[in-house]
């Protein structure tokens, strides 16, 4: 009786599905099998195992339903480490990156920030640069050492933050791993008084040009409505005010 009830069940959801539902599914049963025929009831997991339900998991979205011989988390993990794998073998292979900072040219930066106290990364950047020095910006503020905030900034920033709420929005990018070791970057801004998303965008290749087409889709405004002018001359309007 519960053998027939199984039969049934599943002749209705082979209706159902697609023929490549069937396919896959019958490939990943196949493969299974093949493993517990290998290694008896404790299957022994080998390199093309993990492989081939990798490769499963991004053309098949019902891959999960079949999975018997491990966890769903499992092959999960699987790819989280083939990724850092991936990355890693690439950073390796490309060498490239920002060059280290030169221990002199460290002590030079903190030596300026420390004898200028108002000066900033950007000031100190740009003496840097007329000194001769490649370096950037943000290598620069890196350096810095840390000072402590004047009395009262806290008060102040909190202040400001209150009187131009409605005009505050944040924006950022972050990044999504895909199961072909692609990171699309998704860039955002959110209006903080209304906590809404005010535009978001993806894309491969985030260049200054495609940012700034995103800021301009995030807050373009609503022409102005202005009033017709007078179609009377000067002379005439002076002729009609005597």
């Amino acid at each position: 009786m519960i053998h027939g009830f199984f039969l049934a069940t599943d002749a209705l959801r082979a209706i159902f599905l697609s023929q490549a539902d069937l396919v896959l599914e019958n490939l990943a049963l196949r493969q299974q099998l093949a493993v517990f025929a290998r290694n008896g009831q404790r299957p022994r997991i080998v390199a093309a195992d993990r492989l081939f339900w990798l490769a499963l998991r991004r053309p098949w979205l019902r891959w999960s339903d079949v999975l018997v011989f491990v966890k769903a988390e499992t092959v999960v993990r699987w790819h989280q480490a083939s990724f850092r794998r991936y990355w890693t073998w690439l950073s390796h292979r490309r060498r490239r990156g920002r060059p280290p900072i030169d221990a002199r040219l460290r002590a030079l930066i903190h030596r300026m920030a420390l004898e200028n106290p108002t000066w900033g990364a950007p000031r100190i950047h740009g003496e840097l640069r007329v000194l001769g020095f490649e370096v950037s910006e943000r290598s620069v503020s890196r350096c810095l050492p840390r000072r402590r905030p004047p009395p009262g900034a806290l008060g102040r920033w909190l202040t400001f933050l209150r009187n131009h709420r409605g005009a505050i929005t944040a924006m950022d990018f972050f990044c999504v791993p895909t199961a072909t070791f692609s990171v699309p970057y998704v860039w955002f801004a959110i209006a903080h008084s209304r906590r809404r998303v005010l535009h978001f965008d993806v894309t491969e290749h985030p260049a200054a040009s495609w940012v700034v087409q995103q800021l301009r889709q995030a807050f373009r405004t609503t022409p102005r409505r202005t009033t017709p002018f007078s179609t009377a001359t000067p002379s005439s309007a002076l002729g009609s005010s005597r």
